[in-house]
């Protein structure tokens, strides 16, 4: 399948918002949708970032393989663009799902009426829809399209290549809030310790590959082995985390967190053996993580 390029009348006008992770499932549904409905992807990268005053995100897609054109401001609905979205969102909420012309996704599980709609004319897809089944039946598109244009400098060279001459093990840990505080969104030390326990079980001599956005704090107790990890933290910033993502996807095997970063950092690995370990479908009792559709069966849950 290719990607139309200004020749069809049908457009697919995606609305990129959140982080690198969210982003990725915003464009990969937004491909698939484009690609079945023979339409032009288009990529609104201003408007899903226009109000985010907590976090101060803007687009970070630039630095993977993505040939889609950008929105002009009267596609991403300028003027007026918060009323003029409000409306339309409005006028689709009273059409069945497949009718309507406004896309936005509705709860966190996965939503197969997304794959079921087939229009022609413009179509506007906005929300996180975060699940290999949005994309699954072209998964080697999105593969090609999410290849990721390497970094160019020493740092991530040298640490690419030690990976890739290891038993790599991309551990990501990610601090939804201050560490050492009590928290029902951080990933427990126990479950890294469960995920540890397993690549040793599994793997002959893992090395593992800390990624965190707080590298100066790891659990006192995990007690990884001192010659056998490496800590990640030479890219600083939302701007090189495509490189921390790149570094990720070429380690073997995974213990992700409760991240879609570093779900993607282990779903765009190419090894075919590999062994991803997740939290489970609760987090200290919360099932926001491990909704219906986001972890992949071969997945270990842990």
């Amino acid at each position: 399948m290719r990607q139309n390029k200004g020749r069809s009348l049908n457009k697919v006008i995606v609305r990129i918002k959140g982080g690198i992770g969210n982003q990725l499932f915003c464009y990969a549904a937004a491909r698939r949708l484009a690609l079945v409905n023979d339409a032009e992807l288009v990529i609104d990268d201003v408007t899903g970032f226009a109000r985010d005053h907590q976090y101060r995100r803007g687009y970070m897609l630039d630095r993977f393989n993505i040939t889609a054109r950008k929105a002009t401001p009267a596609e991403r609905l300028e003027l007026f663009e918060r009323y003029r979205r409000g409306w339309m969102k409005w006028l689709s909420r009273r059409k069945p799902f497949v009718e309507r012309l406004y896309l936005e996704r509705d709860g966190m599980d996965f939503d197969e009426r997304l794959l079921q709609v087939k229009r022609k004319g413009t179509l506007y897809l906005d929300g996180v829809w975060q699940g290999e089944g949005y994309f699954r039946d072209v998964e080697e598109v999105i593969r090609e399209d999410l290849r990721i244009i390497p970094p160019p400098d020493e740092s991530n060279q040298i640490m690419s290549e030690k990976i890739k001459n290891c038993q790599a093990v991309g551990m990501h840990m990610r601090w939804f809030d201050a560490p050492g505080n009590p928290s029902a969104h951080n990933v427990s030390a126990d479950y890294y310790k469960r995920a540890t326990a397993l690549m040793e079980e599994r793997v002959d001599s893992p090395h593992y590959f800390v990624f965190s956005d707080r590298s100066d704090v790891v659990p006192k107790d995990l007690a990884l082995p001192s010659g056998r990890t490496t800590f990640v933290s030479h890219n600083r910033g939302d701007e090189k985390a495509y490189a921390d993502l790149w570094l990720m996807s070429q380690c073997r095997h995974f213990i992700i967190a409760n991240s879609t970063f570093s779900w993607w950092g282990a779903w765009l690995a190419e090894k075919w053996k590999k062994i991803v370990v997740c939290p489970s479908d609760e987090v200290q009792g919360i099932t926001w993580w491990g909704f219906k559709g986001l972890l992949p069966d071969s997945w270990i849950k842990s």
